[in-house]
């Protein structure tokens, strides 16, 4: 693994870095890049910004793993919340929800995440729109993806994730390539046994696993910012004769706004991956280790605003 993603993840866990942090009024300056605020108000705020551009949104509430039933109910409500603004608001049609099942209760049992879950999806139901399930860790990939079956009887339109840099992750997309699966890297430390340590080995399994959502009858959402696999993207879409709409692109808030600007103006399904809640720390940590790039532009942000 690269030294400094490293360093980075062992940040993430480390409490006296945590603290330093997430008090320093200068970081949550350069937070709000990335993160859409700390409450409903401000993410539906952001995503009617977005739409006005052009742009769509999947908005993930930033709830860590729940400790206790307690906390997995305090998530769904945000997201029960969330979905009636976007509702009410009517954004509805352009903005989906990501959800964790760790959030939702995993640690206690794939039926309360299922139940728990299931209540998500209902409620996106009648508001209008989409849940995505957001993938974690290679540990919860078996129980994530079964959960996802069971929400799909019910809800077919259940979106899946799943990460280029597991080995396992092409044999997936030949499974789901006839349903709505966001295509990313991946973002957390695995060892060799079972993902792709080497840039290059990852960036390859993205463009097999490409082809075969792009082959398939599904909606491929291609979340990305590398300009290497935009184009290729780009080429194997026009390849298989997938027109603007057949499939989307997808990056994060903050990262590569003119590109995101870019593709939409040339008829693209760009959505933007939207994060908000006060548990932001855990979430910063992985997506500079994700593209350590970012953390020169943290640092410059630090200094400029210091």
């Amino acid at each position: 693994m690269n030294p400094l993603r490293s360093l980075i993840l062992a940040a993430a866990d480390n409490d006296a870095v945590r603290r330093v942090v997430t008090r320093a009024p200068v970081s949550r300056d350069v937070v709000r890049r990335f993160v859409a605020g700390e409450t409903v108000e401000s993410a539906v705020d952001t995503t009617g910004d977005l739409v006005e551009h052009g742009l769509r949104a999947t908005l993930d509430h930033l709830g860590g793993e729940a400790a206790s039933r307690a906390s997995a109910e305090r998530t769904v409500q945000a997201y029960l919340k969330l979905l009636d603004q976007l509702h009410d608001t009517g954004l509805a049609a352009d903005a989906e929800v990501s959800v964790k099942l760790s959030a939702v209760g995993l640690a206690h049992g794939e039926r309360l995440a299922l139940d728990n879950a299931s209540r998500i999806c209902a409620a996106a139901e009648q508001g209008g729109t989409t849940v995505t399930l957001d993938m974690e860790d290679h540990t919860t990939t078996d129980a994530t993806l079964r959960v996802l079956a069971e929400l799909r009887r019910a809800w077919p339109w259940v979106g899946a994730v799943l990460q280029a840099y597991l080995r396992r992750t092409l044999d997936d997309c030949r499974e789901l390539a006839g349903t709505r699966v966001r295509l990313c890297k991946g973002a957390y430390a695995e060892p060799a046994s079972v993902a792709f340590t080497a840039p290059h080995d990852v960036d390859l399994n993205y463009v097999r696993c490409a082809n075969v959502l792009l082959a398939g009858g599904g909606y491929p959402m291609f979340a990305t910012h590398d300009p290497r696999l935009v184009a290729i993207v780009g080429e194997r879409a026009r390849w298989h004769d997938r027109a603007a709409g057949a499939f989307e692109y997808q990056m994060l808030h903050g990262v590569r706004p003119a590109e995101q600007a870019r593709l939409a103006a040339e008829g693209h399904v760009v959505r933007v991956y939207v994060p908000f809640g006060e548990q932001w720390y855990g979430y910063l940590m992985r997506r500079l280790a994700e593209r350590p790039a970012n953390v020169a532009f943290f640092l410059r942000s630090l200094v400029s605003r210091s």
